[in-house]
């Protein structure tokens, strides 16, 4: 594979001489940037712990206003969808690419992989929530009915909870699995406590062939385990917590379409942080425009298949019209939360749609972050839009209450302080995590670039120089 390889800063290029790097060379740079970091880190960090902190007062004062009324915890909910969407769905920009073996994705494949220990606020938010969703013997809806079968009250907490745990502990192990090589490399360059903790957790690693072989497969496996369990978590979740909750409401393609959007707003979730690191984090030489352009181009075709979901969705009920149908449209779309609707619409497909088409846009660093930046915004709407509405139907749990047809559409319900407080620590809290976790792995992979050294070469073609990549077997 041949590209084009331009002077300039971004790599490393020197007075129209390509510098190539070796592998002692990456292993010393990427080490030293890891180790020393910069000043705006500390700065960072203590302004997510400050979010995190006021997030956990958030969460105080809604759990002491109690748990008796479902419609106060919509916003909630609707955040730990978010945090699912984003950083729980992150770990695919390192998974997808790596099993396509594609090399443009080796300087932000553990940014993906990081975002996956971000699942350990996620799980801890979710708890509060198994509280508020009424059990079976309450009568609702649910997915868990059989006619000869008495399924026990907290089956869909249940379900949900192991898959969300699976889903954690899953994205742990990858992340420990890519660091391995790396946590070796630290240990071995350091000293005294830190020696000791990166000896602890790289596990004895030499770097053998049996040891490289193991890591490979059993990233591969793990990974394939991650995507089955991310669409099985959204399926579990996007029923029983939005879904049954609003009589009427039966659409198959929901839970396949709240995956879609995590993946969407994944690819967003790591161009953004592609660009803080790029921009301010030192990491200029490793974070190029073909990250930018590569990531770029697979977050306009999620953007394009969003409205294939969306419109595959819609057209049953407005086609269908019956009046349970109308009901459901009148809540989550044409009603209350219409503003929201277009909002949503146009920052996660028409704007990626009309700007991401243009290839000087979408070739430049600029241009996808600010799409990313929108599509992340869009994508808290539509979270926002589905669970709020979802956790605003009176009735929920109350066996009088019909559950066919939704007979009257409740006000939009804005949101309180409390719901104010734990969205802006919820956001503030991943990145806390996602630093704190960065400064003991490294957040640039360095035993995938030190691979890619091994295979590429620059070479003459025609008046310019060309990289030129080989493809792992």
């Amino acid at each position: 594979m041949h590209s084009p390889v331009h002077n300039g800063a971004d790599n490393g290029a020197h007075h129209g001489q390509h510098v190539v790097k070796t592998q002692a060379g990456v292993t010393k740079d990427l080490v030293e940037k890891h180790e020393h970091g910069r000043g705006s880190f500390k700065m960072a960090i203590l302004v997510g712990g400050y979010l995190l902190l006021l997030g956990i007062v958030g969460v105080v004062l809604k759990i002491v206003d109690g748990f008796s009324d479902p419609s106060k915890w919509g916003y909630h909910v609707g955040l730990v969808v978010f945090l699912m969407s984003t950083a729980g769905a992150a770990p695919m920009v390192a998974i997808a690419p790596r099993m396509a073996k594609a090399h443009w994705r080796r300087p932000i494949s553990r940014i993906g992989e990081i975002y996956g220990a971000v699942g350990v606020l996620t799980l801890i938010l979710f708890i509060p929530v198994l509280w508020v969703l009424p059990g079976l013997d309450d009568n609702r809806r649910s997915l868990w009915f059989f006619n000869d079968i008495q399924m026990p009250a907290t089956m869909p907490h249940i379900m949900a909870t192991l898959s969300l745990v699976s889903l954690v502990a899953l994205g742990l192990a990858l992340l420990w699995l890519s660091a391995l090589p790396d946590l070796a490399i630290l240990r071995d360059r350091s000293t005294g406590s830190r020696q000791k903790m990166f000896a602890r957790l790289a596990n004895g690693w030499s770097g053998t062939s049996q040891q490289w072989f193991f890591q490979k497969h059993r990233m591969g496996v793990v990974g394939a385990f991650y995507f089955m369990t991310l669409v099985i978590t959204f399926f579990f979740i996007s029923v029983d917590f939005s879904m049954t909750l609003v009589p009427g409401w039966i659409d198959a393609l929901y839970p396949l379409t709240q995956a879609q959007n995590a993946l969407q707003a994944a690819a967003a979730t790591v161009l953004v942080t592609m660009y803080v690191l790029h921009r301010w984090g030192g990491y200029r030489e490793y974070i190029t425009l073909t990250q930018f352009w590569g990531l770029g181009k697979l977050l306009f075709a999620l953007s394009l298949l969003w409205i294939w979901f969306w419109f595959s969705s819609f057209i049953i009920f407005w086609y269908g019209a019956k009046p349970a149908e109308q009901a459901v449209l009148e809540l989550l779309t044409v009603g209350p939360y219409l503003p929201i609707m277009y909002i949503e619409f146009a920052l996660v497909f028409l704007i990626p749609l009309w700007v991401l088409v243009w290839n000087p846009v979408r070739k430049s660093v600029l241009g996808p972050t600010l799409i990313a930046i929108g599509v992340l915004a869009g994508t808290a709407l539509d979270r926002i839009r589905v669970y709020v509405a979802s956790y605003s139907v009176p009735g929920i749990g109350d066996p009088a209450v019909v559950k066919h047809e939704l007979h009257a559409i409740p006000d939009a319900i804005l949101p309180a302080l409390s719901d104010i407080l734990i969205w802006v620590g919820g956001i503030g809290g991943a990145a806390f995590i996602f630093l704190l976790v960065s400064r003991v792995i490294p957040v640039i992979n360095i035993w995938e670039q030190k691979e890619l050294v091994l295979y590429q070469i620059h070479k003459k073609f025609h008046r310019t120089e060309v990289q030129v990549l080989g493809k792992p077997d």
